[in-house]
């Protein structure tokens, strides 16, 4: 087939792929030339604006380095990262619900014991947390491994900042024999996604503000069941309804209590007002897997 117009130019696309030797490959190819050739049919871009589509992927792939993934932030803002998200976490009873991942997930984290503080030094309102890791349908999980991230008091993560020599706000703990996890750190604050480069270009010309409402993140991993990663939020956030990377879910909003002065749960004396936050985690047992009855 030579004589390629509008109407077989698809056809001819997905006969050159009929003999893509792994089929998941081919599936996933021809889906994807039968809708962006769909879209292209259905938007007709003028040659000046699919230049302007490429150059916004080109300026978006250069955009992405060790510390900023800029292609996961414009899956996270286009919705399509929740979505991935929701076909791979169809959650039994029990289970925590998941969210995004977000781009700054780093694998250098410290190592710390349950009652750490994760930000010392670091100015904020003092926030205590706890809770226990359980697995769905089933009993308390002891040695859970609970990495933990969030934003800083001005809007920032560590690795955002030129000012921290080590890590802070970051880091890695683990549910004691009865499945509870305790730390300290600072209450986290709404920040903006960055949008200093081609994603924020796409937000403001879109009338969309970039900002996520205030909360930590929590990956929890045991052996035998699925990984979770989740976040908790901050409950009366002004940006719950309109989180730019739409990563909220009503059963993950949850209440940073203000605290009176006095003594902590984990004995520390609190001469100031602070905050504390209690959240129990189900985590969904790997297919074919028993749950546990730990405690």
């Amino acid at each position: 087939m030579s004589d390629l117009n509008e109407h077989t130019i698809t056809d001819a696309v997905l006969a050159r792929l009929a003999h893509t030797p792994d089929p998941r490959m081919r599936t996933v190819v021809e889906s994807l030339v039968r809708h962006l050739h769909g879209f292209i049919r259905d938007i007709e871009p003028t040659f000046a604006e699919w230049q302007t589509a490429i150059d916004f992927l080109t300026r978006t792939g250069q955009m992405c380095d060790d510390k900023r993934q800029e292609f996961i932030l414009l899956s996270d803002t286009l919705g399509a990262s929740m979505l991935v998200d929701a076909i791979n976490h169809r959650m039994p009873a029990g289970a925590t619900e998941t969210t995004v991942l977000g781009p700054f997930f780093v694998e250098e984290r410290p190592e710390l014991p349950n009652g750490a503080d994760l930000s010392p030094g670091r100015d904020g309102e003092r926030l205590f947390v706890r809770g226990t890791v359980s697995s769905a349908g089933g009993g308390r999980i002891a040695g859970a491994q609970i990495d933990l991230w969030h934003s800083d008091s001005d809007g920032y993560y560590d690795v955002q900042r030129h000012d921290l020599d080590a890590p802070s706000g970051r880091g890695r703990i683990r549910s004691d024999e009865e499945g509870r996890f305790w730390f300290w750190t600072t209450q986290p604050t709404p920040y903006p996604v960055p949008h200093d480069g081609p994603v924020g270009e796409l937000l403001r010309a879109t009338q969309r503000h970039p900002y996520r409402p205030a909360h930590l993140h929590f990956m929890i991993a045991a052996p035998g069941h699925e990984t979770l990663v989740t976040h908790l939020f901050v409950e009366g956030d002004a940006y719950l309804d309109s989180d730019a990377v739409f990563g909220v879910k009503d059963s993950l909003v949850v209440p940073f209590k203000y605290e009176h002065p006095g003594t902590a749960p984990d004995g520390t004396p609190m001469p100031a007002r602070w905050r504390s936050l209690t959240y129990d985690f189900g985590l969904k047992p790997l297919a074919g897997t028993a749950p546990e009855h730990r405690a």
